[in-house]
């Protein structure tokens, strides 16, 4: 791809932050990227986007917990269920940002999340959403000049975790951690710092990353 028509698509892609806004008209993409919390806390910063849901998909066990999950052998990755007004935001936009927003090129979890339910994935409910994350997986695959290992795959039932971990890293209940009594809004970040992601992120791919950044 010649350098203005990438230019030409990074503007088609552009997008903003500002705060969520309910819309009668809602679609659903649905990614796995690592650590929920954390792609529920990046998704929610979109414009357009409304609400995101942290909960488990691609596996085979019926409404699996989190200690289930993790533990592994269930085959259920760590997802998020993000809804969005396609008036405001589209598919393709937020493709472009869930590749930006992880290791792509990680094959066993995210940053010192290890393990196959911390594996990147994108689950696909039909053929115009398969061929914009193959769009999008092949542009970052050349925008880094690395093989891409974030599978693309049939959407199937998708399990909302329970109430302790939607919207975590806003959350300002009490919780005892290694530094402490923290609420869980500081106790996120003290994981997501100590975890790297941004700095990881930022290393990974420079300005191009929009979470990182803001």
């Amino acid at each position: 791809m010649t350098m203005p028509k990438r230019l030409a698509l990074a503007a088609s892609l552009a997008f903003s932050f500002a705060a969520p806004a309910i819309s009668q008209a809602q679609e659903t993409a649905i990614v796995a990227g690592g650590c929920f919390w954390c792609v529920e806390a990046d998704f929610e910063k979109m414009a357009g986007v409304s609400e995101v849901y942290s909960g488990f998909t691609g596996g085979t066990l019926a409404n699996p917990s989190y200690e289930q999950v993790t533990a592994g052998g269930t085959g259920h990755y760590e997802a998020a269920r993000i809804l969005y007004d396609p008036a405001r935001v589209s598919y393709d936009q937020i493709m472009y940002a869930f590749f930006r927003s992880v290791n792509p090129t990680d094959p066993g979890g995210q940053f010192c999340d290890r393990g196959d339910s911390y594996r990147t994935a994108i689950f696909v409910r039909n053929a115009a959403e398969r061929q914009s994350a193959e769009r999008a997986k092949a542009q970052a695959a050349a925008d880094l000049g690395k093989k891409i290992v974030t599978p693309i795959l049939d959407a199937g039932q998708f399990y909302d975790a329970d109430a302790y971990h939607q919207d975590y890293y806003k959350q300002k209940d009490l919780i005892l951690t290694r530094f402490g009594p923290r609420s869980k809004a500081s106790a996120y970040k003290l994981y997501r710092d100590s975890c790297g992601r941004d700095q990881r992120v930022r290393d990974l791919w420079g300005n191009a990353a929009p979470f990182a950044n803001h």
